[in-house]
């Protein structure tokens, strides 16, 4: 439920904007980095305020490590191959390319198009704003299913925003520095790998 209301409410605010000219002259992109920064600013009051998460994070320190590395492979290699086996006209390389996104719509899509052109630009920012409402849907049957590690997994660079409330609710608290930290990491990667994905068949 928790996240059909997080949908509900994106479609709210859709509908809210088409209807009433007001919500259109409101600095929107302002008052979302506001409320990002807030609900950043109480999960890491929580996390905070539990000391079982600093006493785990340093019993798995290379885990941690190895989790966005292992997100980045899996998410690569799979829509690599999907492209590669199942769309015509697309090649591993531009697969890999918009995989390498990992959630990261808006970057992501505006170095693709820079690079290799609007139709796989287009594809790049529909696959990744997927991604992330998959992540936002799925993740409780994801980690009752596959583990507590699916979740994080599924929102990629998200992990560390917009994915991170539902990840902390059904995986616990004491993974959200992990989420954070995969995120951050999958976050710089995302123009780094996606540049040198397209580069290298230029």
């Amino acid at each position: 439920m928790g996240s059909l209301k997080i949908i509900a409410a994106f479609f709210l605010g859709l509908l809210c904007a088409l209807v009433f000219p007001f919500f259109q002259k409101l600095p929107a992109d302002a008052l979302s980095a506001l409320a990002l920064y807030l609900l950043l600013f109480l999960v890491g009051m929580g996390i905070g305020g539990r000391r079982e998460t600093l006493d785990m994070l340093r019993r798995i320190r290379l885990p941690i490590v190895l989790v966005p590395l292992a997100i980045a492979l899996g998410s690569i290699l799979a829509s690599g191959l999907t492209a590669a086996w199942l769309l015509p006209g697309l090649s591993f390389r531009e697969g890999a390319a918009v995989g390498a996104g990992f959630g990261y719509y808006s970057l992501s899509s505006i170095l693709i198009t820079r690079i290799s052109g609007e139709a796989l630009g287009l594809i790049a920012l529909l696959s990744n704003i997927f991604r992330e409402i998959f992540a936002l849907t799925a993740t409780p049957f994801l980690v009752r299913w596959c583990g507590r590690l699916s979740g994080i997994a599924a929102g990629g660079a998200t992990a560390m925003d917009t994915t991170l409330p539902v990840i902390v609710r059904f995986t616990g608290r004491e993974y959200a520095l992990i989420a954070v930290f995969s995120g951050l990491v999958l976050t710089l990667l995302t123009p780094v790998l996606v540049t040198a994905l397209l580069s290298s068949g230029a």
